[in-house]
């Protein structure tokens, strides 16, 4: 089983034909303050490219909740990650709240957001920043070649109209495509 297949059976769930490199979960996971959280949820892990890059950041007695929608995914990342400090749970990423016990340090989003409705965005987003704490990290990624899209030109307003500061990464190229990474920081 491999993202390719997730995806072509169910593209709107999955979003993504391959799966991120590793210099792309390095660039979602650099800079935001892992080694130093308690608590950190990833939304979308997939094949579990960015949970591995968390989990070798995080402290030992830190927490990461990982959500995915895709009910094969995330038994498979269940299945095929033994680390005590993981936590997977099959379900919506907009029902984060109902899910997490306590605030959250840091959120890493590996969601499809360009082939999300637009009012999906929103809830996700407003979901993510009642769970952060103040000055709480939310990193997430897009792909180069849609970034000029209506979908991802929204995603930006919406992350620069909720966070104090938001910042893009440089393009990372050993993608496939290649991708940069909006790094957002929850108001104080």
């Amino acid at each position: 089983m491999s993202i390719t297949t997730e995806f072509l059976r169910r593209p709107l769930m999955t979003g993504a034909v391959t799966a991120s490199s590793r210099r792309l979960a390095y660039a979602m996971t650099e800079g935001i303050g892992l080694e130093e959280a308690r608590l950190v949820i990833e939304l979308g892990p997939g094949t579990g490219v960015f949970t591995d890059a968390i989990l070798a950041r995080l402290a030992p007695d830190a927490r990461l909740v990982a959500i995915e929608l895709n009910p094969v995914l995330a038994a498979r990342l269940s299945a095929t990650r033994r680390d005590t400090r993981l936590t997977v749970i099959q379900g919506p990423a907009a029902e984060l709240t109902t899910t997490i016990g306590g605030p959250a340090d840091a959120v890493v989003s590996g969601l499809p957001w360009t082939v999300m409705p637009r009012e999906q965005h929103g809830h996700i987003l407003d979901a993510v920043t009642e769970v952060l704490t103040p000055g709480g990290r939310f990193t997430t990624f897009a792909y180069l070649h849609a970034a000029w899209t209506p979908p991802a030109r929204h995603l930006t307003a919406e992350l620069a109209r909720r966070f104090d500061r938001l910042e893009r990464s440089t393009v990372v190229w050993a993608n496939l495509p290649p991708a940069f990474v909006h790094r957002a920081t929850q108001k104080e």
